[in-house]
């Protein structure tokens, strides 16, 4: 019985045979459903993989690279005090349209200023639509950006409250994309403001077409991009149909990567290099992403409130034989939060095997004969950990020798992640991924807290400590690089000697592709786009 995947990608094919530009569909294998069709309300990197097909920010990474470039903004300038920032906007934008909504004009700085209002303003009706939980937004910008003013039609004044070295680049996250402001008074007029987050409308090169849920988001390319209007190869959509087929198991991925099911099979199983290096049809691309995986601890469980318990469980951990297995010898063992590819990297080692040591540590927290709890492991493939269920099964045995008995737990991706947020995992894995070349992004999303001591939304183990937010802070403000990378470095050590989580280590991306793919460009920072990539026949 043929899959439904191998059904849709048939009719695509048959349906791009007409097509006198292209004349194949490329079918890209990933790990998950998308959580929403508004990057704005995810932190989600399976629904960023495929919103970042449809929407553009104000400025972008380049493709395989760490350069900032211009997006929907064409340029930008700061002032003296750092503290505004004038965008001069793209013109002849054009946006996409569906069943519901047909646009009537271009892009223009209307849609930007709706963008960011609808995240900070909570006066703003839109703002609690569809739970209103803008993640990215709340972590990166929230306390330092006071207003998006509209200059006119194309020119837009970013007003900030401090000095924000990262701010460009924080601009250039895939969850901060530009929604349509006209889109939204139409939806909200015909009472459906829902679907403004769910049925996509960008200025990318790749528009909505239908969602198989669990089995496939289907796109169509969007010739009208801007992109494709000035000649960019990279923005230009080069095939007749973007299929991500939803593909939780990686041994799977590759199954229908070899059955040509798909011809790009994300996070394979690292064990699985040589088979696919093996394939004469397949070939695996490596990229050296920034990435850091840890394990969270849950700061309001009692137990982890004591720093004994903590580092206790870090040094019962062998570090190296974890890696060494779970990343299958591709991994690199850390203690630091921000990884050796950065600037601002602390040299710091994992923390000291000691089995006799985590006894005693155990023991004067009241604990000598250990104690049970649950450890959650991640359920999707990430530089930053290739096999969370591999690297429970070691952790916990290694916790077995001093008398923690840690249950494994695991959910699919998205559950996990709002049951995590919830407070219920006692300890959990996580990690990040780099969207933008600044040190300060992985560290400020899990382990900051505001200015109210309120933990940042993927601050998932609510670990609050006023030492290393204030130096995350000034590091921030300044714009001077040395003095930056000193303060993290510094944020580092606190962050080692608190242990508000086990660092594990981090290993670069891996892709899986069909050698009939051409020009497909992994991103360094960030997700991959499949503009500029087509399939030889």
């Amino acid at each position: 019985m043929k899959t439904a995947l191998s059904l849709i990608t048939g009719a695509l094919l048959l349906s791009a045979a007409v097509s006198p530009a292209y004349s194949a569909a490329l079918a890209v294998c990933i790990e998950g459903g998308p959580d929403t069709f508004n990057p704005q309300l995810s932190s989600s990197g399976t629904t960023i993989e495929i919103t970042a097909q449809i929407y553009d920010e104000l400025v972008s990474v380049k493709a395989g690279g760490s350069e900032l470039l211009p997006s929907l903004a064409e340029s930008w300038t700061a002032s003296d005090d750092g503290l505004t920032y004038t965008f001069k906007l793209r013109h002849n934008v054009k946006w996409q349209s569906n069943d519901a909504f047909t646009p009537t004009r271009d892009f223009n700085a209307d849609d930007v200023v709706f963008s960011f209002d609808r995240q900070m303003n909570e006066a703003n009706p839109w703002h609690k639509v569809s739970n209103g939980t803008y993640i990215t937004f709340q972590t990166k910008l929230a306390d330092a950006l006071d207003s998006v003013k509209k200059v006119d039609d194309y020119t837009v004044e970013f007003h900030l409250k401090s000095r924000q070295a990262a701010f460009l680049g924080i601009l250039a996250h895939q969850s901060l994309a530009i929604t349509s402001a006209e889109y939204a008074d139409k939806m909200m007029a015909a009472g459906t403001p829902e679907a403004l987050d769910m049925q996509p409308i960008g200025t990318g090169p790749f528009s909505f077409q239908a969602y198989e849920q669990d089995a496939a988001v289907r796109l169509l390319p969007f010739h009208d991009t801007w992109g494709e209007a000035i000649g960019d190869e990279s923005r230009t959509p080069k095939v007749d149909a973007l299929i991500l087929a939803i593909t939780p198991d990686a041994a799977v991925r590759l199954q229908r990567l070899q059955a040509n099911e798909c011809q790009v099979a994300t996070y394979p199983n690292a064990s699985d290099r040589k088979t696919i290096e093996a394939d004469p049809k397949l070939s695996v691309v490596e990229t050296p992403v920034a990435s850091t995986g840890f394990i969270t601890f849950n700061f309001d469980q009692k137990l982890f409130q004591d720093q004994r318990v903590r580092e206790a469980l870090a040094g019962a951990i062998d570090m190296k034989n974890l890696v060494d297995v779970a990343y299958d010898g591709t991994g690199t063992v850390t203690g630091a939060i921000i990884p050796a590819v950065l600037w601002g990297h602390a040299d710091i080692g994992a923390h000291p095997y000691d089995v006799d040591k985590a006894k005693a540590l155990l023991a004067e927290a009241g604990y000598p004969d250990g104690f049970s709890t649950q450890l959650w492991a991640l359920p999707v493939s990430r530089p930053y950990m290739p096999n969370g269920r591999r690297a429970a099964e070691i952790i916990q045995a290694d916790w077995a020798k001093i008398g923690v008995k840690a249950d494994i737990v695991s959910y699919d991706w998205a559950e996990y992640l709002n049951r995590a947020r919830a407070g219920e995992a006692p300890m959990a894995m996580f990690g990040g991924i780099w969207d933008f070349p600044d040190p300060s992004q992985i560290p400020n999303n899990y382990f900051t807290c505001n200015t109210e001591g309120k933990p940042s939304p993927s601050n998932i183990g609510h670990w609050c400590n006023a030492e290393f937010n204030d130096l995350m802070v000034k590091a921030g403000a300044l714009t001077d690089q040395d003095q930056r990378a000193a303060l993290y470095k510094q944020a580092q050590e606190v962050f080692h000697k608190d242990v508000p989580a086990i660092v594990m280590g981090s290993a670069a991306g891996l892709t899986a592709v069909n050698k009939a793919v051409q020009g497909f460009v992994p991103a360094v920072f960030g997700t991959s786009r499949f503009s500029g990539v087509s399939v030889q026949d």
